[in-house]
């Protein structure tokens, strides 16, 4: 959703360690000394802060002055009445004061928020913006996805997040002006609906005009009255109708069409002589998804998701993109490497990333930041959380899969606990309430209860091994009836598979680092390219060879810190011509005859379990309580 009024905060602001974690927040803003400059969006424990200190720092302050100059920018004065100020993201707890009024507070490390400053701005003189962010290093009851609470990373855990760690903006709106915009569609009635939400129920009834187009040519036009702070609209889309020319407009990875969208909200007095009162421009994408007779389905027809695991990580400027244009260049190079889709692990993601996503054409799974202790504090903080991530993100057409919980984290006991399988439950359930249009993995890698999709993890070291555990329908029925590859118990309410789409959705993990003085490992270890080569291409056809499967995802993308098993080094180098990475995602190095995936209905799938040692030399076993993933 984009207006033209807006100007970015990103740059230097001075900053401060609050050394002394005082729990008076009238006191603490009085008395905090700024003695260093940080580069916003970038966390302090990054090189591209300028800070890059990676110690414990449990508060940090901030301090920006907004000159007349900056808000003229953002639009106000002018068109706009208001001015509002966003934060895309800041880790974990935010308290905002503008000129020593207290704006309000925020928490969660991953979710946007945003205050109305119009009254505390001064007119031609500077104001002060104070921003004040804690964020408990140790505190394993908050969202942390891959943050490490140790001081040093450990495992597959990385540096922390401190602060502000997405942009900050101004934008100038109208006095009553649209807060959010949801779509949705469905594609057997040939609709479009919009759930259209407004800062404040109007003073006096308002019209609503929405208008869909597609290269310059109008689909679909709907004008309503609303009275409350949220409306609603369904749209019909004629053209949609003749089933032979249906899939003209439809959005998949090959085809990415997106539809156009303009909103517009007037005064009611007389729609004859109505008055703009706001104005934004949106996008939708024409798509469904769901699940049939073990396949994957997009847009009602069997779809091969080919996936890479992306940790949404950088060596200077960790999880923070390093600049504007990172996100595309990111999903250009996983559609490049011969990928259709993406999993985005441990981290609710830039909506920037989406954004190009859906431009490009790359499906998503967007995943929930795990916490690690399973308590009354986890789950209100992981709920709201969630619940945050999926109101933004829901209308990306990219987007097919949400996955609340991976391999257990937070609920380690899941398998013996009736309240970590209740919670579980509850979070499928809550994601489907949220948001009934998209497949849900209710606990990624094993030890599922309610679920769309068996995504079993399986770290074979041997195209063999993989053959065998993905052989036939039968061997994966009697899998995830039983123990899977990693040692744990796949299916926990015991159901049976159901002709649910099964997929590996964590394999390979290749360790190759030629060069890299650093301690660095993988699940498996290559020392030379040829070798790298030959391990890949064993594990891809060990996946590509089954009937059964019905897409998978390779762990990982690129290198993360002492993780080495990406297809890229850490600065999205490719380890092998990108050519032949294409071409073994692709399986073009099969044989006809024993590329077995299928193209049709699924008529069977499992084997024997495989105990994997941790990188700390500890084994995946049913009762471990600390499980490995990516």
């Amino acid at each position: 959703m984009t207006r033209n009024d807006w100007y970015s905060l990103s740059g230097e602001w001075e900053f401060a360690y609050d050394a002394e974690r005082s729990e008076s927040l009238a006191a603490a803003v009085q008395s905090v000394v700024f003695d260093q400059v940080i580069t916003v969006p970038f966390a302090p424990e990054t090189e591209a802060s300028g800070i890059n200190e990676k110690g414990f720092h449990p508060v940090v302050w901030y301090r920006r002055e907004l000159t007349a100059a900056d808000v003229q920018k953002a639009g106000y004065p002018g068109q706009g009445e208001k001015v509002l100020i966003h934060f895309g993201a800041v880790d974990y707890r935010a308290d905002v004061w503008l000129n020593g009024a207290y704006l309000g507070h925020h928490e969660g490390g991953s979710t946007p928020f945003t205050f109305d400053i119009t009254d505390v701005l001064r007119p031609g003189t500077p104001t002060i913006l104070i921003v004040r962010a804690e964020d408990d290093p140790r505190d394993v009851e908050q969202p942390r996805g891959k943050q490490d609470w140790r001081e040093e990373p450990h495992g597959i855990w990385y540096h922390r997040t401190t602060g502000i760690w997405q942009p900050v903006w101004l934008e100038a709106v109208p006095a009553t002006y649209i807060t959010d915009a949801t779509w949705s569609t469905d594609l057997s009635e040939s609709t479009v609906s919009l759930a259209l939400e407004l800062d404040a129920r109007p003073t006096d009834p308002v019209i609503v005009t929405v208008e869909l187009s597609h290269d310059g040519k109008v689909l679909a036009q709907s004008r309503f009255r609303q009275d409350a702070a949220r409306g609603r609209t369904i749209l019909v889309l004629p053209g949609q109708e003749n089933g032979q020319e249906y899939g003209s407009l439809l959005w998949t990875p090959e085809t990415p069409r997106l539809i156009d969208a303009r909103i517009t909200v007037e005064t009611a007095h007389s729609i004859t002589a109505a008055s703009t009162i706001d104005a934004v421009d949106s996008y939708l994408g024409l798509r469904d998804v769901g699940w049939r007779e073990g396949h994957f389905l997009l847009n009602d027809r069997p779809y091969y998701l080919r996936s890479v695991l992306d940790q949404g990580y950088w060596p200077e400027s960790h999880l923070t993109a390093p600049d504007d244009d990172a996100f595309r260049r990111e999903v250009q190079l996983i559609k490049d490497l011969g990928f259709n889709a993406v999993r985005v692990h441990q981290k609710i993601e830039d909506p920037r990333f989406f954004f190009w996503a859906d431009r490009l054409g790359l499906l998503a799974w967007a995943e929930n930041g795990s916490s690690y202790q399973f308590s009354t504090t986890a789950i209100e903080r992981m709920t709201a959380e969630w619940a945050a991530a999926i109101r933004r993100d829901r209308s990306h057409p990219s987007i097919v899969t949400w996955v609340p919980l991976n391999e257990s984290w937070g609920v380690q006991h899941i398998s013996r606990d009736p309240a970590q399988l209740a919670y579980a439950r509850t979070l499928y359930f809550l994601t489907k309430a949220l948001d009934p249009s998209r497949l849900v993995v209710g606990n990624d890698g094993w030890e599922l209860a309610d679920t769309d999709i068996w995504a079993i993890h399986d770290y074979s070291t041997t195209r063999e091994e993989l053959t065998a555990n993905f052989s036939d329908r039968a061997v994966v029925e009697k899998m995830i009836g039983g123990i899977g590859p990693l040692g744990r118990t796949i299916d926990l309410l015991r159901q049976g598979a159901q002709d649910k789409p099964v997929m590996v959705t964590e394999f390979g993990g290749i360790g190759f680092a030629p060069g890299q003085s650093t301690e660095a490992w993988g699940y498996e270890t290559a020392t030379t390219s040829a070798e790298f080569s030959a391990l890949l291409k064993e594990l891809f056809e060990g996946i590509q060879s089954s009937p059964v499967l019905a897409g998978y995802c390779y762990t990982q993308l690129t290198d993360t810190l002492q993780e080495a098993n990406g297809l890229l080094d850490a600065h999205r180098r490719p380890k092998l011509p990108l050519a032949e990475i294409r071409s073994i995602v692709l399986g073009e190095h099969i044989s006809t005859a024993s590329h077995r995936r299928p193209k049709g209905p699924i008529e069977k799938p499992m084997a024997v379990p495989r105990i994997v040692p941790e990188p700390h030399g500890e084994a995946h076993t049913p009762s471990h309580s600390a499980p490995l993933t990516a």
